[in-house]
């Protein structure tokens, strides 16, 4: 292991953001990357952001392209998010951009190190409005690392797969929350859900239509409700139409709701003391929350399995709570009164759909009150109805869970070998 500056083994570059106030400088093909794409992915490869600059916005600051596998680190606002590009690419000024010479040291093995080093990278921050970390002092910054980049390499690679199929979950478990709000759409928003037009009062289901005796000998005619002329009726609450034999009530209707209440500040503390305790939706992650803090003083509380809602900025972030946990006064919990957990979810994705809509020019719909979450629309489907969703949903939700576990588990794998890797307390052959 050989002790070095980052400025022995790497460039450091920083960015820029053109003028805000000239269009002409926005909107182009050229990718620029700030803090907050960063705190919006949870991979390690960035390749586009929210945002690109022209040409000419590019010419009018002092912004650099940084080539592929350059470490970006975010240097305030907040300080120590990381990625690696995966593309050539450049920043905004609220980063310091480490271009790492390949031949003393691994994109990835820095990267990784780094992570780990965050705690102390924040130290180094200096202002008064905000904490700022200075080019040079990361340019200063000491990393103890192997001086064969091959070991870097297999170091790296113990950790990348470990990240790879983490990515890889997430982007199944993406396609599959695609999948169920298309369903859920589909069946309850557009009414289209599959009907038997087939059936009489004395059968009913697909089984196709009776014979002299009452059997079913032909397929069912089963097709999209609405669009195939099934009966639809005014309904003045909605203001719309829905389909014959449906209802129309409150959220409180169909779920069972817990309002968060905050336990005293002095009972939290994260040495696992008490219950978990889950503030507000800057505790989630994909779709279980991520474990900061545990209480003594427990107050409101969360079932392993509730749908866990943000009432406070911003309304309508949805999670899961996978185990037993106390929550605080920005979260909400819900379960289903009907033991249709599934039907619920849709619906609360659906709200939050419906919460976003209120975000006008970048403000936040603040919080929701208690009456008004309790007293929100919501269609009551027929039980039947309801049944057939839940046999035709429940697989895909139930492998997301899995999958969100397994993501855990590896997260905790990585976790525990990260430092040990890097310090060389574990050695890779």
């Amino acid at each position: 292991m050989i002790k070095m500056k980052i400025k022995e083994i790497a460039i450091v570059k920083n960015g820029s953001t053109p003028s805000t106030s000239n269009p002409e400088f926005y909107d182009g093909d050229i990718i620029w990357i700030t803090p907050k794409d960063l705190s919006n992915q949870n991979i390690r490869y960035i390749t586009r952001g929210e945002r690109k600059i022209t040409k000419a916005g590019f010419d009018s600051c002092s912004a650099a392209m940084v080539p592929k596998g350059t470490i970006l680190l975010s240097s305030r606002a907040p300080i120590g998010l990381l990625s690696i590009a995966a593309t050539d690419l450049c920043t905004n000024q609220g980063f310091k951009n480490i271009i790492p010479d390949k031949s003393k040291i691994d994109s990835e093995f820095l990267y990784y190190y780094l992570k780990i080093k965050i705690a102390d990278i924040n130290k180094l921050g200096s202002g008064t409005t905000f904490k700022e970390v200075s080019k040079s002092s990361i340019e200063d910054f000491q990393v103890l690392i192997p001086e064969n980049v091959t070991t870097q390499q297999k170091i790296a690679a113990v950790l990348s797969a470990l990240d790879a199929k983490i990515e890889l979950n997430n982007r199944i478990n993406a396609e599959l929350e695609t999948m169920a709000k298309t369903l859920y759409d589909y069946w309850f928003v557009q009414f289209d859900f599959p009907f038997d037009f087939t059936s009489t009062p004395l059968s009913t289901g697909a089984q196709g239509k009776p014979d002299k005796n009452g059997r079913r000998t032909e397929p069912a005619e089963v097709k999209p409700y609405k669009s195939s002329g099934g009966k639809m009726v005014w309904n003045a609450e909605l203001k719309r139409e829905i389909p014959a034999g449906w209802g129309v009530g409150d959220l409180s209707d169909i779920a069972n709701i817990t309002m968060g209440q905050s336990p005293p500040g002095e009972s939290y503390n994260e040495n696992n003391e008490g219950m978990i305790f889950f503030q507000g939706c800057t505790d989630f992650g994909n779709r279980f929350p991520t474990i900061r803090q545990y209480t003594t003083q427990p107050t409101r509380f969360a079932k392993k399995g509730d749908i866990l809602l943000s009432v406070r900025a911003p309304v309508g972030t949805l999670n899961i709570a996978n185990e037993n946990c106390c929550i605080g006064r920005g979260l909400a919990a819900l379960n289903s009164q009907g033991n249709c957990i599934t039907y619920l979810w849709g619906v609360m994705i659906n709200l939050k759909q419906i919460f976003d809509r209120r975000n006008v020019d970048g403000t936040t719909f603040g919080s929701i009150t208690k009456e008004d979450l309790y007293s929100l629309k919501i269609i009551k489907p027929e039980n039947e109805i309801l049944k057939k969703y839940q046999k035709a949903i429940n697989p895909s939700f139930e492998k997301q869970n899995r999958i969100e576990l397994e993501n855990k588990q590896l997260s905790s794998l990585r976790d525990f070998l990260l430092p040990m890797l890097m310090n060389g307390q574990v050695k890779v052959k």
